[in-house]
């Protein structure tokens, strides 16, 4: 149908709409109707007005006509983004995601009755409300849940906009942080884990799948030993070694289970080298396996490869 009306999973009718899933103006939404154009900006007379620095005042527009929508960016200052991606203009479907200012906006399906536009946050004009949202002197700060935007989406996002800042996610038990520098990430760590190296780290909040996040102002000091990598290198380096580790995750005794030195020891310990030593020592310190990949220099991969090869070769024994 001309308006994209579909039949939700329940039966009744959908159709589709924007849905700001982070950004202060986090779950509003804009329902998207056939033959409408939408201006998006910072401009009170246009029809999606958000009310920030990093927006144009007149920035995008979005068109939907014969049930096809399409983006293009008017020649904003800081750009439009979609999946990550800088464009001038594209074809957006359900599920794909757009970046304006500090706010993400989600191609979502909705029940028609569901469908809002005023005091939504960022509604169809008139909307006064829109204006009382931000606070006099406070920096906008990009928030959302990990859930509704995956944190590998988030940072290519970030990495693709140059962003700068400190990406901070908590879970129910823990605190990560993620510093940008014109979109490289220069740093990582997890609180209460200072012992992690910056890679270790990062790899590790790659796999949370639950928990919000904000992006706060820039550090105010430089870390110490910089890591300065890309995004893209990020990911793709630690979806490489989250596959490995699962793998041999299967190979190796329960993290809740710890281990100790084979008796009688036949392997001469002499033949380690220094980094397998290492491991070696602290896995006869350690309370868990768990506790062990908390304590080693190297990333999780590394450790979980040497204690494989620690076992295999006699040194270690299980103790359930």
């Amino acid at each position: 149908m001309a308006d994209r009306l579909a039949n939700s999973p329940a039966g009744g009718p959908t159709r589709l709409a924007l849905r700001f899933i982070s950004g202060k103006y986090q779950g509003g939404e804009y329902p998207l109707d056939d033959g409408r154009q939408i201006v998006i900006g910072r401009s009170s007379d246009l029809d999606m007005v958000l009310v920030e620095e990093m927006v144009s005042r007149r920035h995008a527009q979005i068109t939907m006509a014969g049930g096809v929508i399409t983006i293009e960016d008017l020649g904003s200052t800081n750009g439009t983004f979609v999946n990550g991606e800088k464009i001038q203009q594209a074809t957006l479907r359900e599920g794909d995601r757009v970046l304006v200012g500090t706010s993400i906006l989600k191609v979502v399906s909705v029940p028609v009755d569901a469908t809002r536009t005023e005091g939504s946050g960022a509604a169809r004009r008139p909307a006064p409300t829109l204006q009382h949202r931000t606070v006099m002197g406070e920096a906008p700060r990009m928030t959302g849940n990990i859930e509704e935007i995956p944190l590998p989406d988030l940072l290519q996002l970030f990495g693709t906009s140059k962003k700068n800042g400190v990406l901070v996610i908590r879970t129910e038990t823990l605190t990560g942080r993620i510093y940008l520098s014109q979109g490289l990430v220069s740093f990582a760590a997890i609180e209460g884990m200072p012992q992690l190296s910056a890679p270790k780290a990062a790899y590790r909040m790659l796999a949370w799948q639950s928990g919000v996040f904000e992006l706060d102002p820039p550090a105010s000091e430089e870390p110490e030993n910089p890591w300065n990598t890309s995004v893209q290198s990020l990911l793709m380096e630690g979806f490489r070694q989250q596959d490995e580790l699962n793998r041999l995750l299967d190979e190796l005794p329960p993290l809740e289970h710890r281990l100790q030195l084979r008796t009688p020891l036949e392997a001469p310990l002499h033949e380690l080298e220094p980094t397998h030593l290492d491991v070696l020592q602290l896995a006869l310190n350690s309370s868990s396996i768990a506790a062990l990949f908390d304590r080693t220099a190297v990333t999780d991969l590394q450790t979980a490869e040497i204690l494989k090869s620690l076992m295999k070769r006699g040194y270690l024994a299980d103790i359930p």
